[in-house]
């Protein structure tokens, strides 16, 4: 393993993250017949194949999952001291890694563009995946910061909160129970529950909710992502359970009603969370910061909408619309 070298390493970590050897060409910026030398280079030294096809799929064998892992590892240490170097020169600049749940994709985008105008030394990533992925980056040291709902119980981690997170149902406006002033949960027992996938943090605040009302749906459609739940409760597919950060545009456009119903909505907060121990170079600090000083007001922008919509004015006899 002596003769591995940091281009083997880094080019192989492409191929073990995208599954392909002309994807990894692409992004290293090499021709596919140099990925593959580099690639069959590093399996000699190593003395034993790192991927295998099966069928048509680019799968790493045991030993390339070891590699590969090895590879970020060294990546990241060599991005650390990068940045180490840069703050010792007075530069704030540098990678910024942020992981976001997807349900905060709907105010973090805007955050993070005011952000990126006031660094323009950072050189962002980020992912945006469900909770469970989140977690799973950061466990594993490939985010610096993530912006979530509950903190992690299963992680060593610091978090900060700095916003509200209001979760509530949704219904289509032609719902019968969209206008009433006030709903029980058990009036909407015989409907269909349009839900989040496991591991998804709105899916955990639903669960949570209708055990504590000791509530029962008469039939649940899981589906993947907040956009196919609101698109499915647009169409009358059935009722949704979102964060009310997710639902500003529809709700101005009167395209979904979010009832007043008893318990509602269940009040969360917002965090960006980091591994403790985990030393933030500058750049990451100033993320953590800004988003402690300003996070609130984009995450309530994106809630801003009343909880419940007023009543449309009924039409007058002669066709024309009362004043309101």
């Amino acid at each position: 393993m002596k003769r591995v070298t940091l281009r083997q390493l880094r080019v192989f970590e492409q191929v073990a993250r995208l599954r392909s050897v002309s994807a990894a060409a692409g992004v290293c910026h090499l021709t596919q017949p140099a990925v593959s030398m580099q690639l069959k280079a590093l399996e000699e030294d190593c003395g034993l194949p790192l991927t295998e096809l099966v069928g048509r799929q680019l799968r790493l064998t045991e030993a390339g999952a070891a590699v590969a892992a090895c590879a970020r590892r060294v990546q990241h240490e060599l991005d650390e001291l990068e940045q180490q170097i840069a703050a010792m020169r007075g530069r704030e600049h540098g990678k910024l890694n942020v992981g976001i749940v997807s349900t905060a994709k709907y105010f973090a985008s805007h955050l993070l563009a005011t952000f990126t105008r006031q660094h323009p030394g950072a050189v962002l990533s980020l992912q945006i995946e469900n909770r469970a992925r989140i977690l799973q980056l950061l466990g594993d040291n490939e985010i610096d910061l993530a912006i979530m709902g509950v903190p992690p119980e299963s992680l060593d981690a610091v978090a900060l909160a700095f916003a509200d997170h209001p979760h509530g149902l949704v219904l289509p406006p032609e719902h019968p129970a969209a206008r009433r002033r006030r709903l029980r949960l058990q009036d909407l027992a015989e409907d269909t529950f349009l839900v989040r996938e496991p591991g998804s943090g709105t899916r955990n605040v639903m669960e949570r909710y209708f055990a504590s009302e000791k509530f029962s749906p008469g039939k649940v459609i899981q589906m993947t992502g907040n956009e196919a739940i609101k698109q499915a409760v647009m169409a009358g597919l059935g009722i949704g359970f979102l964060s009310l950060n997710t639902l500003a545009l529809e709700r101005t456009l009167g395209l979904v009603r979010v009832p007043r119903v008893a318990g509602l909505p269940v009040v969360r907060r917002w965090h960006v969370v980091h591994r403790r121990g985990k030393q933030l170079l500058p750049i990451a600090q100033a993320f953590r910061d800004f988003v402690c000083a300003s996070g609130a007001s984009y995450a309530d922008a994106s809630a801003s909408a009343e909880i419940a919509a007023p009543e449309a004015p009924r039409p007058r006899r002669d066709g024309r619309r009362r004043r309101t």
